[in-house]
């Protein structure tokens, strides 16, 4: 792998004259009303110790959070909980910060992993105050990031003010797996030149102005690790139907001749999807990740040999997985990326090196539009992360979820999504445990029928093949019967 520009390695925590402050203090400095930009992704890399600082405040506090990915419970539990945080982005998923999404008592704006840096830095969506990251090792004008990267270097690039939380828990050694590069500014942004995933083109650090540095928090926190189930029957025949699919691709697409590029969505189906690539077999092919996330699954490649390199923009982990990276750093970084959000979700390339691209849903419709973020269409479950970068931009996009949730009682595959995050343009293929659907290249009729043969539970199947045998006595493109399908919900 080879190694880019100034990778020097830092062997202390704390570089020159540094200002070092309690966690109470820092939160005492910020604004009543500021607009907070954190670190964090994937439900790690996240500052803890100010944001719990802030929502014990006495101060009455009327915050903007910006993070871009998912953070851990220090900020969407206890600060979002504390009605500390009027308004809210980007994604989010815990219980707390669904309750006051849905009672409306957060205002809480969705935005896209990749796009949401340039946003903030270029485009408006809000007036940064603070950013607020954690680090393994910090100095005068600069900081080497923990667990996760997200949009880091565009949030402190924004901010006016700038505190780093040096957490002692993490490894010094994770400055091995970080590969920062910074896009150049709109109009004059080139491509980034990254030719390989396994590739580095950056530094270990990210570069600030020493004038924002208004502190360093010192803290020994974990971050708050995922939990996956086992694996289900139906997630162990959707992983089955999804090598099925992958087997064939391989064989039908010259694309895929030399090299295969794949990504996950995260959570418990993700993990067990990787658990059936161990098992598929890609000949002389280099199988590489190209993702956001990089789970459990991911290392059991690694250290079977079956993946080249994996790139991602966040480690998330269960407990297992951290203590298994962090008893061996070194060892993972020689195969193991962490990049910005807007390199790693980036729609170049993702498109240039022909990611396949597997993600899961709330529900998809028989259209094939897809619902990530919304149950019945209205209340918010979490947000919509990567997923819409790598559905839109992957050569080939996966849908995948069980036909059916609470033991068939409720249909996944449905009339019509009441509320759509990926179109009907931008997913390609479903697979449930009842089977896949290739809709590539198909009408919306087409696409409908084969839906409901190959994917739809048998519960629910026989209404859904009802309601298009009757709507589709109807004229026009795409037949809908919008009172029928809203009684779906009922």
């Amino acid at each position: 792998m080879s190694r880019g520009p100034d990778r020097r390695p830092v062997e202390r925590r704390l570089h020159g004259d540094v200002p070092i402050v309690d966690a109470e203090a820092a939160a005492a400095a910020v604004d009543a009303d500021a607009t907070v930009l954190t670190s964090g992704f994937g439900s790690v890399g996240y500052p803890k110790a100010i944001p719990l600082a802030l929502a014990s405040s006495p101060r009455d506090l009327s915050l903007t959070l910006v993070a871009s990915g998912k953070v851990g419970d220090e900020i969407d539990v206890d600060l979002v909980g504390s009605g500390q945080v009027e308004r809210r982005f980007s994604y989010q998923s815990s219980r707390v910060a669904r309750e006051k999404t849905d009672a409306r008592e957060i205002a809480f704006s969705d935005r896209n992993a990749s796009s949401i840096g340039d946003e903030v830095q270029y485009g408006g969506l809000v007036d940064p105050d603070v950013a607020v990251v954690e680090a393994v090792a910090v100095g005068e004008d600069w900081f080497v990031p923990s667990t996760s990267l997200g949009q880091v270097p565009a949030f402190v690039e924004a901010a006016d003010e700038l505190y780093v939380e040096l957490n002692r828990h993490q490894p010094l050694e994770l400055q091995a797996l970080h590969d920062v590069y910074r896009p150049d500014a709109p109009p004059d942004r080139g491509p980034i030149p990254l030719s390989d995933p396994g590739e580095r083109i950056g530094t270990a650090h990210v570069g600030f102005d020493p004038e924002k540095l208004a502190g360093v928090v010192e803290t020994e926190i974990p971050d708050s690790t995922y939990t996956f189930r086992d694996p289900t029957d139906d997630d162990l025949a959707i992983a089955a139907n999804l090598g099925s699919f992958l087997r064939e691709e391989l064989d039908r697409s010259p694309v895929f001749d030399d090299a295969v590029h794949l990504q996950f969505g995260v959570g418990s189906l993700g993990n067990a999807l990787m658990g059936e690539l161990q098992a598929l077999d890609f000949g002389d092919r280099e199988v590489v990740y190209f993702g956001e996330l990089i789970q459990d699954g991911l290392f059991d490649m690694l250290d079977e040999g079956g993946l080249a390199a994996a790139s991602a923009t966040s480690l998330a982990l269960t407990d297992e997985g951290q203590e298994r990276l962090f008893e061996d750093v070194e060892r993972y970084a020689e195969d193991v990326v962490l990049r910005p959000a807007d390199v790693s979700n980036h729609p170049g390339l993702i498109d240039q090196f022909g990611v396949i691209g597997v993600n899961s849903a709330i529900e998809f419709d028989l259209y094939g539009n897809v619902n990530s973020t919304h149950v019945r269409g209205e209340r918010m479950i979490n947000g919509v992360g990567g997923s819409a970068d790598f559905n839109r931009n992957s050569l080939i996009t996966v849908c995948a979820l069980p036909s059916a949730l609470n033991d068939g009682a409720v249909s996944r595959v449905v009339p019509q999504t009441f509320h759509v995050d990926h179109t009907e343009h931008d997913v390609d293929v479903f697979v449930t445990e009842q089977g896949v659907a290739d809709v590539r290249g198909l009408s919306p009729v087409e696409r409908a029928e084969l839906i409901v043969d190959r994917c739809a539970h048998p519960e629910f199947a026989p209404e859904l093949r009802s309601y298009l045998d009757d709507v589709c006595e109807r004229e026009y493109h795409i037949p809908q019967d919008v009172e029928r399908a809203a009684e779906w919900f009922e």
